[in-house]
């Protein structure tokens, strides 16, 4: 499904989030708050908007991903490997960061690709994530609900692929409430687990700090 949308996945998430998710992705590699030339992983890096932005920073970037179509695609510059996220071919504790955008309700065993994250972040290291979310306010999400479920297929199907674009108004299912993505970043080795709604709960940025002393 992701090598199918990958050619026009750039286009289509500009139209759906009307532009809004570049700045949150900025927001997201902010929220590091690492010295420059740290060392990141972009985890399902895709096509490479955090990576450009991280690169941009003066951070050095490795980008993995599952979907080899979404690497084919990637044109932020940076050394790709294909990957799955929850058998990283890395050593331990590599990288002072690790970010990813919009991939947690992709992973099957969210539990499982958490904790290998924490695997190969250094003790001390950073954590950014960004992902989609629900609005608490009653008209924001009557608006989010008919734009998220009816609109944003048809935009999928106009520009990419219809069925991935059903897709992912359906996956936000599979993400945990906040107090259950807490504590599995807690029980990943993550310590100081922070969780902001973006644009009124459009979507989320989460970010933590690896447990242990930094040089351990």
């Amino acid at each position: 499904m992701f090598d199918a949308i990958a050619p026009r996945y750039d286009l289509v998430n500009r139209l759906m989030t009307f532009g809004l998710d570049q700045q949150w992705r900025r927001e997201t590699i902010a929220a590091l708050a690492l010295p420059e030339n740290a060392l990141l992983l972009d985890l399902a890096c895709g096509t490479g908007d955090l990576s450009r932005l991280a690169r941009r920073k003066g951070y050095r970037v490795i980008g993995a991903d599952l979907s080899r179509g979404m690497l084919a695609a990637n044109h932020a510059g940076a050394p790709l490997i294909q990957a799955d996220g929850a058998r990283l071919p890395f050593p331990d504790g590599v990288f002072d960061g690790l970010v990813c955008g919009y991939a947690l309700r992709n992973f099957s065993d969210l539990p499982a690709a958490l904790a290998e994250t924490a695997r190969v972040v250094r003790p001390g290291g950073r954590l950014a994530m960004l992902e989609v979310d629900a609005p608490t306010s009653t008209l924001l999400r009557t608006g989010y609900d008919v734009w998220f479920t009816r609109v944003v297929p048809r935009i999928g199907a106009a520009l990419s692929d219809r069925e991935a674009y059903d897709y992912l108004p359906r996956s936000v299912a599979y993400l945990p409430t906040t107090p259950v993505l807490r504590r599995i970043l807690s029980d990943a080795g993550y310590s100081g687990v922070g969780i902001r709604p973006l644009a009124g709960g459009l979507s989320q940025l989460i970010f933590a700090t690896r447990t242990g002393l930094p040089g351990s």
